[in-house]
């Protein structure tokens, strides 16, 4: 027989029948069969009919992810906090479709049942097409809800992987060995300069978060207005206020960003909230932006970013698992939709790499604080959570996605804004 007409009696079988080259881990499947070098340094284990029907019915990371998450895949040589080392290693693993006769021997081999989509885990979110009952993508409810299932998980479990500052945005590492908590407060240091605040202005932050900037910039003297769709966002920031002694100065406010009618301030912030606004809905974002800021305002924007201006959609890991109905686009889009709204941008910036590093810092996080994690919001949950930080730091690393910061101003019809001739922060 050809090697085309052998038969597919195994799972190991079937693995080296979708992997073009030789294989840089060991997989063990439950029927005894093996691929890959016996002396890997990663072992990956699949402990069940059903482990193989996730990897089957949903080829990719979404697959990956079902498996991963549930239990029905093992892995031994990294900590489920932490699986970078693992995804590195995958990376660089290249699949080919199998020819037709080993496609229909392998249908043969896993069964009708292996071929039917078993019930994902509880943390998978619907697909796009399905979320029709929460709303159109975007609307105020299906944005809201989108929110609560990423950031209402527990206020105790973001604690432990955030750390003390609690900041769930990438941070601006002044040096390389810079500790996560100095690099999140530089950033906050230098979201507060290029905006060129000082006491008595007002500032409006919309995707707040638990209320960093907020804080930061309330112990300067600054009048601040937090917004955040998250409940307890929005209590565990207005809590943490009070106990500095800011509630006069800080407050946060459980609210949609588009109901904030109050204008005039003298800067905005937006540190993580344009990768949930849709990128349909840029010129509506823009457009309130540039009327809540008084003449000669500013806006910085700081998120998440494609190399490119192509594709908006993220996948499909991502949008079940992570950020529901979120899109990024590039930064020239950003740039190109904040001009149109009629804001003169002054400086943008990428900072690529120091995300990478602050994603590394939460992993570190996740895995010293693992049994606690696990115990105060599952496994399940807690292994999302490594999968997603250390994939997303891979990603990062391998420029295939970016973090940049966009700093503009509400011109004057005169065509003057009061600023410095060059750049007056220290980056």
């Amino acid at each position: 027989m050809t090697p085309i007409e052998e038969t597919i009696v195994s799972i190991a079988d079937i693995i080296d029948s979708v992997v073009e080259g030789p294989l840089p881990l060991r997989v063990e499947a439950y029927d005894g069969s093996a691929a890959g070098p016996a002396d890997a340094d990663y072992r990956l284990r699949i402990t069940s009919e059903r482990g193989v029907s996730y990897l089957a019915t949903a080829p990719g990371d979404l697959g990956m992810a079902r498996a991963y998450v549930t239990g029905e895949m093992e892995v031994d040589g990294v900590h489920p906090g932490d699986p970078y080392a693992l995804l590195a290693t995958m990376a660089g693993i290249r699949y080919r479709r199998p020819p037709r006769e080993q496609a229909v021997e392998l249908a043969r081999t896993l069964g009708p049942r292996g071929l039917t989509p078993p019930p994902p885990p509880p943390q998978e979110a619907l697909p796009r097409w399905r979320r029709v009952a929460e709303g159109v993508r975007h609307s105020l409810t299906r944005d809201a809800d989108a929110i609560h299932r990423h950031y209402d998980v527990s206020n105790r479990f973001y604690e432990m992987v955030l750390g003390p500052s609690m900041t769930y945005t990438c941070a601006a590492y002044p040096q390389r060995d810079a500790t996560l908590e100095e690099a999140q407060e530089n950033k906050y240091r230098l979201v507060f300069d290029k905006l060129g605040l000082s006491a008595g202005d007002r500032l409006l932050d919309i995707g707040c978060g638990w209320g960093g900037m907020v804080r930061y910039a309330a112990r300067r003297g600054v009048s601040v207005l937090g917004v955040t769709l998250s409940r307890e966002q929005a209590q565990w920031g207005q809590k943490a206020l009070a106990e500095e002694g800011l509630a006069d100065l800080g407050e946060i406010r459980h609210s949609d960003y588009r109901d904030v009618t109050e204008t005039g301030f003298d800067a905005v912030s937006s540190i993580g909230l344009t990768e949930h606004v849709g990128v349909r809905r840029y010129p509506a974002y823009f457009g309130f932006v540039r009327d809540r800021l008084r003449d000669g305002g500013l806006l910085l924007n700081h998120c998440i970013t494609r190399p490119h201006n192509g594709r908006t959609e993220t996948g499909a890991f991502i949008d079940r698992y992570v950020f529901p109905d979120g899109e990024l686009t590039g930064s020239g889009r950003i740039v190109t939709e904040a001009q149109d709204a009629g804001l003169e941008v002054l400086h943008e910036e990428n900072l690529r790499e120091h995300y990478a590093l602050t994603l590394a810092g939460w992993c570190r996080n996740l895995v010293e604080h693992w049994d606690e994690c696990v115990a105060e919001v599952g496994e399940g949950t807690a292994r999302v959570w490594g999968l997603y930080m250390a994939g997303s730091r891979l990603g990062f690393e391998r420029n295939e996605v970016q973090l940049h910061q966009v700093l503009a101003t509400r011109t004057g019809a005169d065509g003057t804004h009061g600023l410095p001739l060059r750049p007056w922060w220290n980056a």
